[in-house]
């Protein structure tokens, strides 16, 4: 355990996350989003934004402006068009890490890539399946930089099943294959557990030291050192903590948010 003192621990259940669900869109808000609002629940840390979409065949968030936000996407399944003023363009996919820096100010749209025809088979969409994905909101450290735009495939790096840094903007982890976010006090690590219940042998990650962390089960279900099970959708708000371990018996996917400061500090 953390040698760190004073540590809070915070579980927030799938279930009780914010809603938006139209024909085309099933997102659920970690934080509050859009006309989503609670006083009480605006960010962990440097994280305002935790959403988990899923978006139909051929529908999506059409062009739509980010001002001073460091936004990384991290496609669970299917595959995501991005598209921007600066001119970008390209398909988002699981292990694929994108960053966007809205910075002076962006606009974008997102759709799932179904929406694209295949004419060898007659104008058929090239696949009929919904696109799942966390989009997460940082705050960057000043605002007014000028908009950027990165990818990176970390699809080897996931396959070692370690806990993987896939953005930062941290000094200590400058030597890791992943893209840079215009924060220097936060990274976001992700792992591909494997463990098998059938061998006995789980599959063990151990969470990093910080004074906030933020751990998201984007897929499966793990259990955590002082907290006990983890489905699907649930996320454990960590302050002053870690060094706790999670183990997982099936095939999960834990994303992690490590902040060395929080919104509105001095």
């Amino acid at each position: 355990m953390s040698a760190l003192t004073t540590p809070h621990v915070d579980v927030h259940r799938a279930g009780d996350r914010m809603k938006t669900r139209v024909s085309w869109l099933d997102s659920k808000h970690s934080f509050s989003f859009g006309a989503h609002y609670d006083p009480e629940n605006t960010h962990h840390g440097l994280l305002l934004v935790n959403n988990d979409d899923i978006v139909s065949p051929g529908a999506g968030f059409d062009t739509h402006p980010h001002r001073d936000m460091e936004i990384v996407t991290w496609v669970l399944s299917g595959s995501l068009v991005h598209q921007d003023s600066l001119g970008h363009a390209g398909v988002i996919y699981p292990g694929l890490a994108q960053r966007m820096s809205a910075g002076t100010g962006i606009l974008h749209s997102e759709k799932n890539d179904s929406w694209r025809l295949d004419p060898g088979r007659g104008g058929t969409p090239e696949h009929s399946d919904p696109v799942h994905f966390v989009q997460m909101w940082i705050v960057p450290d000043e605002p007014g930089i000028t908009p950027g735009y990165q990818q990176l495939e970390i699809d080897d790096e996931l396959a070692g099943g370690g806990l993987v840094t896939v953005a930062t903007g941290m000094p200590r982890y400058r030597d890791r294959a992943a893209i840079t976010i215009g924060s220097s006090h936060s990274a976001l690590h992700v792992s591909r557990m494997s463990g098998s219940a059938a061998a006995g042998a789980p599959h063990v990650i151990t969470l990093p030291e910080a004074p906030y962390l933020h751990v998201f089960i984007a897929q499966g279900e793990v259990e955590m050192e002082g907290v006990g099970s983890l489905y699907e959708g649930d996320a454990v708000r960590m302050s002053r903590s870690g060094g706790q371990r999670i183990r997982a018996y099936a095939p999960a996917e834990v994303l992690v948010w490590e902040m060395h400061a929080r919104l509105g500090a001095s």
